[in-house]
């Protein structure tokens, strides 16, 4: 199975030269590291920046840089920093090309939870719920099962939604799904070493499978 890194890495493929890309708390954060150098893409970070870089070396840590999951990041040249209203005018008036995600749950219609933590208290949904309302292309970056073992592709999520109908792609230490309009996760690659039926079982939501499923690419 892939590791955090892995998805990371399979997702940067996903990103366009020349795209404006928000990256969510947790494995999102981690694309940053794998996006090629001769590709043109701004990172958007929602407390307030343009321009995200790689996360920094140890050592060259600068606590007044952060992401919005406060997180030490880099800044390239040519960043801008600015407040945050302005950053979440930008989010609405829906000047982010791609906005990746990480997912407690995802069920097959598209709806996402990705704020409350069974068991945890957490103040609350963040800027997620504008950046699920505002974005036209939504890829979630998730584990497939939880530390249970149960499957966190759903036919109905049980959390509290974050959004309804809004995720297009999943990829998680399994595979690369799309999310279907009509309901249902399709199936697009499998992780190495990964069978089909191995993805099935791991699968509670609908799942379809057409033809030969090719293995991931990283």
């Amino acid at each position: 199975m892939l590791n955090k890194e892995d998805i990371a890495k399979r997702i940067a493929r996903e990103i366009k030269d020349g795209f404006y890309v928000n990256l969510g708390i947790g494995i999102p954060t981690l694309v940053a590291n794998y996006i090629p150098e001769e590709m043109d893409v701004v990172l958007q970070s929602e407390n307030g920046l343009l321009g995200m870089g790689p996360f920094p070396y140890e050592g060259g840590e600068d606590p007044d840089t952060i992401n919005a999951g406060k997180q030490t990041i880099t800044m390239l040249p040519g960043s801008a920093i600015f407040d945050s209203a302005m950053s979440f005018g930008m989010i609405r008036a829906k000047k982010v090309n791609l906005t990746i995600l990480g997912a407690m749950e995802v069920s097959e219609n598209g709806d996402i939870a990705n704020w409350k933590i069974p068991g945890k208290m957490v103040k609350g949904m963040g800027g997620a719920m504008d950046l699920v309302a505002s974005a036209e292309n939504i890829i979630v970056a998730m584990q497939h099962v939880n530390k249970a073992g149960e499957s966190k592709l759903l036919p109905k999520c049980t959390l509290p939604l974050t959004g309804v109908k809004c995720v297009k792609k999943i990829v998680t230490e399994l595979g690369v799904f799309d999310v279907l309009t009509e309901g249902g996760f399709k199936l697009l690659e499998r992780a190495p070493g990964i069978t089909v039926e191995d993805i099935q079982q791991a699968t509670a939501g609908k799942l379809i499978v057409e033809g030969d499923i090719t293995e991931m690419m990283l």
